[in-house]
């Protein structure tokens, strides 16, 4: 296996803000000159003693560092941010040339491994979600991607597995890393598909399984997301999706469902059929 080329600081930085949100790459920035600043600015007191002298030596590398962070690391988190722009832009196009795959010629099973990765996280940004890419330990292993739905953390492993199934040892450890992560919930994106035994596995633990054909359908804004969870809409009221309004948080078709607990108890709403992965309501007019 080859080497890691070694980076160095700066570079992990650099890295590290192109995968945050562009806009959180500009807080850090703005709020590093803001704390830096006014350290490196401050002026020294005149050490009286030994004590003092020491304490004055301590003071000035705190002040040499901030003076030299104050323009550095702002500046690494503009590039960053510049980066991650970029980057999404370079998604949006990836994913324009999958959903058009019959004029562009690129198809899922014809990217590589860090493409489908980026594939995935754009999808699940036009689902409403916040992405987080997280890189993984490369095509078979590690959490790729943490998502954000208002307060619930979900994770996302994306296996691009073209001649075999996925099996139940990936799910069953996928489900390990979601216990103790705390995560609310978790997606495994393949382009394959899944063994009987990964299904089963998965039903009731919030996991949901994309194979490659769901996927196609989410590119292709031809199909809705299903829970992970899908005992949990067994009292919902057929609904016609034609006729059903949008989720407010998602966009996705909503159903009629009944309170189960608090102060509207037993009353009537509409709900994303994406629950529990959204929690997006509207009132019944």
């Amino acid at each position: 296996m080859a080497r890691r080329r070694r980076t160095s600081l700066i570079e992990d930085l650099i890295e590290i803000a192109s995968r945050l949100p562009w806009w959180v790459s500009l807080l850090i920035a703005l709020g590093s000159w803001l704390v830096l600043h006014p350290i490196a600015n401050s002026q020294p007191e005149v050490p009286k003693d030994l004590h003092q002298m020491g304490q004055s030596v301590v003071g000035q590398l705190i002040r040499t560092f901030a003076f030299f962070g104050q323009f550095v690391l702002p500046a690494v988190f503009v590039i960053g941010a510049i980066g991650a722009v970029l980057a999404r832009a370079e998604r949006k196009r990836l994913r324009a040339n999958v959903a058009n795959a019959r004029e562009s010629g690129q198809t899922i099973d014809g990217i590589s491994w860090r493409e489908f990765e980026q594939l995935v996280g754009e999808t699940f940004r036009r689902k409403g979600f916040t992405v987080i890419e997280k890189g993984g330990n490369g095509p078979d292993g590690g959490v790729d991607l943490v998502l954000h739905l208002g307060t619930d953390k979900y994770l996302v492993q994306c296996k691009q597995w073209k001649a075999i199934n996925v099996g139940v040892t990936v799910i069953r450890e996928f489900f390990g890393v979601m216990a103790a992560e705390g995560a609310a919930g978790g997606f495994v994106v393949s382009s394959g598909r899944y063994t009987a035994e990964a299904k089963a596995f998965a039903e009731g633990r919030n996991i949901q399984l994309v194979d490659g054909a769901l996927l196609k359908r989410w590119i292709s804004n031809r199909s809705t997301a299903t829970p992970a969870a899908p005992e949990s809409r067994n009292t919902d009221k057929a609904t016609d999706l034609s006729s059903a309004p949008r989720c407010p948080v998602c966009n996705e078709h909503m159903v009629i469902r009944k309170a189960k607990r608090g102060s509207n108890i037993g009353s009537e709403f509409w709900g994303c059929t994406n629950f529990p992965v959204c929690r997006g309501v509207r009132n019944i007019a």
